[in-house]
Parts: C-alpha cells; sequence; structure tokens
C-alpha cells in the first residue's frame, strides 16, 4: 500500500489564534491579533512542516494574500526538502514565460515546485488584474495554456493560434526536471473537462464522503474518455487535541470569535461568488451557526467567514486519523491541511495524527521513506504532484 501524503499551507496574508478571512469576497478577519506573512514566520512554519512529514506546502493566489512565487522563491531557502504548492492564475502571464518561470524554480530550489492552477472564479477580481474573459472562457484559455506549457516542458517547439492565445515558435532552452505536476480544482463542467485533460492530480473543497466519492467517479469517468488517470487531494483545516473535547471546545471558541455583522457580510458576499465550489461549501451551513457537524467530525464552521475551503476536521487524534481513512478509501491519497495559528496547528497534527496513521501502516515520514532512483524517488512512496 503505498503512503498518504500530506501538505500543510502557508497563510500569505497573515496568521492568526483566530480565523482570518479573505478569498472569493469574503472580508479579511483576524486582524486583531494577525502575525504578519514576514519570510521569517513563513520559515517558520515552513521548517515546522518538513521536520514534521509534510511534503509540500500550499500558498494561495489572489489581491488578498502575497504573491506565491516571490514568496516561496525566498522561504524555499530556509527549507531543503519542502515542496511548494503554488497557486497561479492562467492567463495573468504568458504561457511561455509562466513554463520558463516553472523551469527555473526548478533548477534553482532542486526539484521543489508543485503548480496549483486556479482559474478564478470571481470575474470581479480578474477584471482588476485585466482579465475581461467570463467564466467559461477562462476555464477555456486554462486548457490551452496548460497545453503550451506541458508542450514546452516535454521539450518541443509550439506553434498555436487558439481561441485566446498565441504563440510561434515557442520553446524553451533548459527544460524543468523534474517536471512539475499540476494540481487542478474545479467543480463545474468546464473545470471537469479541463482537469480530466491536464491535471496530474485533482484537488477537491472538503465536502461530506458522499459528496467527495460523487465527485471522483465523475473525474475518473472524464478523465476515461481522455485516456488518462487521476490522483485525488482534498483541502482541509483540521483541529486536532489529545482528547475530542479539547478539539471541539477550539472549535467553539473560533466560532465564538465571529462578529455576527461579519458573518453576514461575509455570506453575502460569497453568494455572489461565480465558483460553483464555493456554492456548494455555502450548502454546507446556509450562513447558520446550528448544525456545524456536517459528518462526524467534519465542522463547517470556517466557511462563515472564509471564503474557499470552508470545513475542517475535529477531533481527537484517533477521530481525526479515521475520518482520513475514510477519505482516503473513496479514492483520496493527498490531504492539503491547515489550521489557527498555522505554526502550533502543525504540530498538534504532525505530532497527534501522523503517527497513528503510520501505525496503520498509511502513513511514513518522507525522511524515511525508502530511496529510489531519480527525480522520482520520493515520488515512488509518496504520491507527490491549490
Amino acid at each position: 500500500m503505498s503512503s498518504l501524503t500530506f501538505h500543510w499551507f502557508l497563510p500569505t496574508s497573515g496568521d492568526s489564534r483566530d480565523v482570518v478571512g479573505g478569498g472569493h469576497g469574503a472580508p479579511d478577519t483576524g486582524a486583531g491579533r494577525r502575525r504578519p506573512p514576514t519570510v521569517a514566520y513563513l520559515g517558520q512554519i515552513a521548517r515546522a512542516a518538513e521536520s514534521l512529514g509534510f511534503v509540500g506546502a500550499l500558498t494561495p493566489t489572489g489581491a488578498w494574500c502575497e504573491d506565491a512565487w516571490l514568496t516561496t522563491a525566498m522561504v524555499s531557502q530556509a527549507t531543503e526538502r519542502l515542496k511548494f504548492l503554488v497557486a497561479f492564475r492562467p492567463g495573468f502571464v504568458s504561457p511561455t514565460l509562466a513554463a520558463q518561470m516553472a523551469s527555473t524554480y526548478q533548477r534553482q530550489t532542486g526539484g521543489r515546485l508543485l503548480l496549483n492552477v486556479v482559474t478564478g472564479g470571481e470575474s470581479r477580481e480578474q477584471r482588476a488584474y485585466g482579465d475581461f474573459l467570463d467564466k467559461d472562457a477562462r476555464y477555456r484559455r486554462t486548457g490551452e495554456f496548460l497545453h503550451v506549457v506541458r508542450e514546452l516542458w516535454q521539450g518541443c517547439t509550439v506553434d498555436l493560434d487558439g481561441e485566446h492565445l498565441r504563440v510561434e515558435q515557442a520553446r524553451l532552452t533548459r527544460v524543468p526536471d523534474p517536471v512539475p505536476e499540476v494540481y487542478f480544482g474545479g467543480s463545474s463542467p468546464a473545470a471537469v473537462e479541463v482537469a480530466a485533460r491536464h491535471a496530474d492530480v485533482y484537488l477537491t473543497w472538503g465536502e461530506p464522503p458522499a459528496q467527495v466519492a460523487g465527485k471522483i467517479a465523475r473525474l475518473r469517468e472524464a478523465a476515461a474518455r481522455q485516456g488518462r488517470t487521476l490522483r485525488f487531494g482534498i483541502r482541509l483545516h483540521v483541529i486536532t487535541r489529545d482528547t475530542a473535547a479539547d478539539a471541539w471546545a477550539e472549535a467553539h471558541r473560533l466560532l465564538d470569535g465571529f462578529d455576527p455583522d461579519t458573518v453576514r457580510e461575509a455570506q453575502a458576499n460569497l453568494a455572489r461568488s461565480e465558483s460553483e465550489g464555493q456554492r456548494r461549501m455555502l450548502a454546507l451551513h446556509g450562513g447558520s451557526r446550528d448544525a456545524l457537524e456536517i459528518h462526524p467530525n467534519l465542522w463547517a464552521g470556517i466557511g462563515l467567514v472564509r471564503g474557499g475551503a470552508g470545513t475542517a476536521l475535529v477531533g481527537g487524534h484517533d477521530e481525526v486519523a479515521e475520518r482520513i481513512a475514510e477519505y482516503h478509501a473513496l479514492g483520496i491519497d493527498e490531504f492539503v491541511l491547515s489550521g489557527y495559528p498555522h505554526l502550533e496547528e502543525a504540530y498538534w497534527f504532525g505530532e497527534g495524527v501522523l503517527p497513528r496513521l503510520a501505525a496503520r501502516g498509511l502513513w511514513r515520514h518522507p525522511e524515511h521513506a525508502g530511496a529510489g532512483a531519480g527525480a522520482g524517488a520520493e515520488e515512488a512512496v509518496l504520491p507527490v504532484a491549490v
């Protein structure tokens, strides 16, 4: 049995002992006790994640956070093994330049780049960056973009006169080694089509297992029509403690810190989102503080004030490990996790849950995963590709 892969999160909009909101139109929250996203602090989180056995760290993209490329390039110098799952939006730079940037990143970090392709679900934010395409057109452009980038990474010379992108005699003088794997999320039909054609790992937000199973089935079928297979990952927050009572007490403390006006504003803004995934997140709680445990140990409270990933695994270490095993049984092999504050929560999970998963034969520390040949040695044991 292959080992599960765990990634952590770099809070490039700032960290706090309270929930930091933002994204998809949600207002920024948590500013009262904010830890600024300095390279020094993010480096602390990255080093902790690396030592605990996380394979990579996701960084978000958008106007509400620091630039992911620049920040992770700097933080990479504070770590040795940790990979960086860099979120970026196709269309803001040319595909040739993006392919070149990725190639440079691989050489300068020893092959530690993973790419989380974010098409962009909010037209208002896209327009602020000079992008005036509608949502479906953005996905078609993403498909063209990934076609060019992947061809360039293989050493091909690319000519494309597409609907949205045009390149002539595009070629890289140095291809990346290893080629970065592509993570991709999205719940709309247009997103599924792009994922089926171009993604290595399909990422879903933390919906209940039955809904996740439906997504996996849909993506597997779409990928099979393209003659491809996908790996699957899930994006979740986590609150894990020595006892379930302590974990739920922390969840309730976070909930008590949500100002009612902030919740109303966040829900009103998120309701205007064009993202199908965001719509599915909102449907899990309906803006209400009641009945937030939507599946055993799956809590939707984060989504009251935060856009994007809005659910958390909450419980004792054994319970959280059991929920992870439940998702794994559906086909989820990669977990992208976070918690407030990210430094401390990395230790709670890494010291509490990972040893229990190791005892069940579901996980091994990457440093002890065994050696292999070439750039894919780590991936041979830990499937590594937002």
